[in-house]
């Protein structure tokens, strides 16, 4: 009994027919030869559909193209002595393509590993070139550092860098890394050292100003202090904890000093407010003295003088306007005396009198100025009294 691909002689010799020819494959005693037909036309099935499995999975993406190539290459080989019946040129050039296939696929991963490989590659060379421009620049060294420690974490999740490559590139990082930890500690090193240096500077500034918090030499000492506080914005800094440690001391020292200095001021500008009042007060009795006795006058002027010189400064704001109303209220008696000299008797030598009482009144003045220390105001009644004396006969 026979069919298309394969046979079984009447004494149960099984045959295949192949491209070759018929092939002896096997004996068949279990029965009639329909039924061995059967049997070995299911074993072929079974190889076809083996041959089916590694298909799907080879184009589904699910089966390793290279596992695929082995396992079809292994059926490709046992075609040639395998027991079943069915069309093994058909089996064959299925097996042939699908080991076509597999090498497409074998070639495509690999060079997919390839450009995956490349793509690690410069993934970390761009990290590496990040870490390497850091190095030899930045100064941002907090920041720097967090992006340092950042690239480590990155450069962990590449993959798919052979472990000789990546040995390399990783020494390039860890040397750029290594670069840019020594820059710093250089620059940190230095600035301990500036930092001393400001502390050594600043700590004289506070002795020296500490020293003039005492001083009772307003003008001197503040504007020393002000040249001081110059030095100090112009010096560098020293240690954050440091500096204001030393700008406490050096700030108490100057707020020291200007607090005395207003306290002193304030006394002295209201003792000098309360000169002005008791001076404005005589000038005011000096501008109301009753001129019908223009001698009495003059007496009542001379004590009123006396008083106003035996008072102390007045407000700077203050002096010329006191002084002004004064010799206004004194050239307003003046005028008085001489205006009854000129109406005197001639035999009582009245001019002769007049110049002699004019004399007596600037030595008097002399006397007061003298008094009051003012060497611009004994100067000027010094000249008063010469010009006096030099109108009075020899």
């Amino acid at each position: 009994m026979g069919s298309e691909f394969g046979r079984i002689d009447p004494d149960g010799t099984v045959f295949v027919t192949t491209a070759d020819g018929e092939r002896e494959i096997g004996s068949w005693q279990a029965g009639d030869a329909e039924a061995g037909l059967a049997f070995y036309i299911r074993r072929y099935d079974d190889l076809a559909t083996e041959v089916s499995l590694l298909e799907k999975r080879l184009e589904s993406g699910a089966g390793d193209p290279t596992a695929t190539h082995t396992q079809a290459e292994a059926l490709k080989a046992s075609l040639a002595t395998a027991a079943v019946i069915g069309d093994l040129a058909a089996l064959d050039a299925r097996l042939t393509a699908l080991l076509g296939k597999a090498d497409e696929q074998v070639a495509a991963k690999a060079q997919a590993r390839e450009q995956a490989k490349a793509d690690a590659v410069a993934a970390k060379e761009t990290l590496i070139a990040e870490a390497e421009k850091i190095a030899e620049s930045s100064t941002s060294w907090k920041v720097a550092g967090d992006r340092l420690r950042a690239i480590v974490d990155e450069w962990k999740q590449i993959r798919g860098v052979d472990r000789r490559t990546d040995d390399a590139l990783w020494k390039r990082f860890a040397a750029a890394r290594d670069a840019f930890g020594k820059r710093r500690g250089q620059h940190f090193a230095q600035l301990d050292a500036e930092r001393g240096n400001a502390k050594q500077i600043k700590e004289k500034l506070v002795e020296r100003a500490e020293a003039l918090a005492t001083s009772s030499d307003w003008k001197d000492t503040a504007a020393s202090l002000r040249d001081l506080m110059g030095e100090w914005k112009a010096a560098p800094r020293a240690a954050r904890d440091v500096e204001d440690g030393l700008w406490t001391r050096f700030r108490a020292a100057q707020d020291s000093f200007f607090a005395r200095r207003s306290e002193v001021f304030g006394e002295r500008d209201a003792e000098q407010a309360e000169n002005q009042k008791k001076k404005e007060e005589l000038i005011a009795r000096a501008e109301r003295i009753e001129l019908s006795d223009p001698k009495a006058a003059q007496s009542q002027l001379r004590e009123l003088q006396s008083q106003f010189d035996e008072i102390g400064h007045v407000p700077r704001d203050a002096m010329r306007r006191i002084d002004d109303r004064m010799r206004a209220a004194e050239q307003r008696v003046r005028d008085a005396v001489d205006a009854e000299w000129r109406q005197g008797s001639v035999d009582s030598n009245p001019f002769l009198a007049a110049l002699r009482e004019r004399l007596a009144e600037a030595e008097a003045k002399l006397e007061r100025a003298r008094t009051s220390g003012d060497a611009a105001r004994i100067a000027k009644a010094e000249a008063e009294v010469e010009a006096r004396k030099a109108l009075l006969p020899q």
